[in-house]
């Protein structure tokens, strides 16, 4: 049983930071690709940012110079350094991993429980 535990979430006041941490657990061979989500209230699920497990990055264009994704693969754990946070930034961060269980096994999908991130003064 894999999990993915999120942390790091909060209050912050607009133009403050936030890190969130993600790390995963359980009877895994490799995680490749990791990545961060956000939903806020009434809109779908959007991709923040993603990072492959050679280190390539993806971002949304409405975070791009604000946020970095980074992880450690040792430790199967991803990040996500949010600075000069808006109002607008305000949703729920969901961790995102593909994790292989065996070396000729494909890759699945696996999400955190979600951490609810707060900008506002």
């Amino acid at each position: 049983q894999v999990q993915l535990v999120e942390s790091g979430g909060g209050l912050v006041q607009p133009g403050g930071s936030l890190r969130l941490s993600c790390a995963a657990s359980g009877s895994i061979f490799r995680v490749d690709a990791m990545g961060w989500y956000r939903q806020a209230p009434g809109k779908e699920r959007e991709l923040v940012a993603a990072i492959t497990r050679g280190g390539s990055t993806n971002y949304a264009d409405s975070v791009k110079g604000r946020f970095t994704v980074s992880r450690d693969n040792a430790k199967n754990t991803v990040y996500l350094q949010m600075n000069s946070l808006k109002p607008e930034d305000t949703a729920v961060f969901y961790c995102n991993a593909a994790i292989k269980f065996w070396p000729g096994g494909s890759a699945n999908d696996y999400w955190g429980q979600g951490t609810q991130v707060t900008v506002s003064s």
